[in-house]
C-alpha cells in the first residue's frame, strides 16, 4: 500500500483530501507546517508529499529540496492556492512530480497521485536493485569466517581504498575473481569499468591485440581501428587472471604500462595513455617460473607489491557448512525447489573430501545435490557416488548398488537438464566422452 503524506495548515481542506485520498487504498499521514512535515517523513517514509505552498513556517517550494535531499525516491505535488506560475516553474526546477491549484485541479489528484507513486516504486525498486548489485560484488559476497580467510579479506579491504597494484595468489577455483571484484567495487573506482581477461585463454597474437588493441590495417583482417582492454579499463580496474600463463614478451609491455601508464597498439607509432589500476592472480608459483626464465623478475616486483594469498578450501574446511547454506539457498530459488534440513551425515561426508577443485568444486556438488534431494533434505545420499567409494558412507541396507546408483544419479541430473548432455557432464563433473561412454553401456544413445 502507497503511503501518502499532506502537509497543509488548512485543517478542513487537509482532511477531505485525507478522506479522497484513503478510499482509493492509500495509506495517509498528516502534517500541518514544515517542521511536523519532516518529522513525519523521517518516521514513515512516504512514496509521495502532497505539500501546500504557503505554510506556517516556511515554503513548500523550498520544502521540494529538504524533503529530496532526506528521501530522494520520494515524489512532491505542490498545492497551490492560485495558479502561479513563476511558483510553478520553480517547483519543476526544484524537483517537484508536478504542481496543482486547490480547488480548480481537483479532478487531477488522483490521477497524478497514481503517475507519481508508480514512479516512487521504480525508483526504490531501482536503488534496492543497485543496492543489492553493490553487495553482490563487495566484501559481503566474500563467503567464510575462518580466520585465513577473515586475514585475506582484511588485508583486501585495507588495500582497496589505494591505487597500489595487487597479485593474488592461490589455487585454482579458490575465489581470486571474486576478491579481485570486491576490491575494485570498495574502491574510488568503484564506478568505472571492471574488466576481467584471462590471460590463458587466448594465443599471444591473440592476447597481444585484446589488450592493446589495434589500428584498421595493421594485419590482414584487421578492418578497423579496435580498442585494447587496457583502453576498455580506462579510469577503472584491470584483472589479470592466469597472469602466470602470459609470454614473456607480452610480459615487457605490461611492464611498461605499469611504469608509465602508456603502451603502443598494434600498428601504431604513438602511445596512449591511460589510469588504470591493475589486480593480477595466478595459481603458479611466480618466484620458481621466474628461475625457469617463463616470467620477469622486474613484474613480478611490480605487480607483487601488495600480495594476498587466499587458502584452498581444504585449510579451512569450517566454512563448508556456510558454502552448503549460501549454495544450497541460491539454486533451490533457481530450480523452485526447497530445502528444510542439511544433514550431519551430508556435511560430514564433505569435511572429509580433499577439494581439490575448491569452492568451485563445491558449489558444482550442491547443484547436483539439489537435482537429487527428496524430501526438501541435504543428505549423504545426494552426493555422487565417487563420494561414497572413496569416504566410505555407510550404504542404506534397501539402496541400489553402487553401479547403480551412480546410474540413478547420471539419470537424475539429465533429466534436469532437459537432455543437455553437456551441460549434464558439467554438472557431473566429467568429460562428455565419458558421459557418453556410460550411457552407451546403459543402452541409451
Amino acid at each position: 500500500m502507497a503511503k501518502i503524506l499532506i502537509i497543509d495548515d488548512e485543517t478542513q481542506l487537509r482532511k477531505l483530501l485525507a478522506r479522497i485520498i484513503g478510499l482509493e487504498g492509500y495509506e495517509i499521514i498528516e502534517a500541518s507546517d514544515c517542521a511536523s512535515g519532516l518529522k513525519m517523513l523521517r518516521q514513515h517514509k512516504p512514496d509521495v508529499v502532497l505539500c501546500d505552498v504557503k505554510l506556517p513556517d516556511g515554503n513548500g517550494v523550498e520544502m521540494i529540496g529538504r524533503i529530496k535531499e532526506e528521501s530522494p525516491d520520494c515524489e512532491v505535488i505542490l498545492l497551490t492556492a492560485y495558479g502561479n506560475i513563476p511558483d510553478g516553474v520553480q517547483a519543476i526546477k526544484n524537483g517537484a512530480f508536478d504542481y496543482i491549484t486547490k480547488g480548480d485541479d481537483n479532478h487531477k489528484i488522483l490521477p497524478l497521485l497514481s503517475r507519481a507513486t508508480e514512479k516512487a516504486m521504480e525508483q526504490r525498486r531501482a536503488l534496492q536493485t543497485d543496492s543489492d548489485l553493490s553487495r553482490e560484488l563487495s566484501f559481503e559476497r566474500i563467503i567464510g569466517s575462518s580466520d585465513t580467510l577473515r586475514k585475506a579479506a582484511e588485508l583486501a579491504r585495507k588495500v582497496a581504498a589505494t591505487d597500489t597494484s595487487v597479485l593474488l595468489t592461490g589455487e585454482t577455483g579458490t575465489g581470486k575473481e571474486v576478491f579481485a571484484e570486491a576490491i575494485h567495487h570498495a574502491s574510488r573506482r568503484q564506478k568505472e569499468a571492471f574488466v576481467a581477461v584471462n590471460c590463458s585463454a587466448f594465443s599471444k597474437e591473440l592476447l597481444e591485440s585484446e589488450l592493446f588493441g589495434y589500428r584498421a590495417g595493421s594485419f590482414t583482417g584487421a578492418a578497423k581501428d579496435k580498442k585494447g582492454l587496457f583502453e576498455e579499463a580506462n579510469k577503472g580496474t584491470l584483472f589479470l587472471d592466469e597472469i602466470g600463463e602470459m609470454p614473456v614478451e607480452l610480459q615487457a609491455k605490461l611492464l611498461r604500462v605499469l611504469e608509465s601508464g602508456e603502451f603502443i597498439k598494434i600498428g601504431e607509432t604513438r602511445p596512449t595513455k591511460v589510469d588504470l589500476r591493475i589486480i593480477a592472480a595466478t595459481n603458479r608459483n611466480l618466484e620458481k617460473e621466474i628461475g625457469e626464465s617463463n616470467f620477469r623478475e622486474d613484474l613480478y616486483f611490480r605487480l607483487s607489491v601488495f600480495r594476498i594469498h587466499l587458502p584452498p578450501l581444504r585449510e579451512r574446511k569450517e566454512d563448508i557448512a556456510e558454502y552448503v547454506r549460501f549454495f544450497a539457498s541460491r539454486f533451490a530459488d533457481k530450480m523452485g525447489k526447497r530445502i528444510d534440513t542439511i544433514g550431519k551425515d551430508y556435511l560430514s561426508t564433505l569435511e572429509r573430501h580433499s577439494w581439490p577443485g575448491n569452492v568451485r568444486e563445491l558449489r558444482n556438488v550442491v547443484e547436483r545435490s539439489l537435482i537429487m534431494a527428496e524430501n526438501h533434505t541435504l543428505s549423504a545420499e545426494c552426493l555422487s557416488p565417487e563420494f561414497h567409494t572413496i569416504h566410505g558412507s555407510d550404504a542404506n541396507p534397501d539402496s541400489l548398488a553402487l553401479e547403480q546408483m551412480e546410474r540413478r544419479h547420471i539419470l537424475k541430473v539429465l533429466e534436469y537438464t532437459k537432455g543437455n548432455k553437456s551441460e549434464a557432464a558439467r554438472l557431473l563433473g566429467i568429460g562428455i566422452a565419458t558421459l557418453y561412454r556410460k550411457l552407451e553401456s546403459y543402452g541409451m544413445k
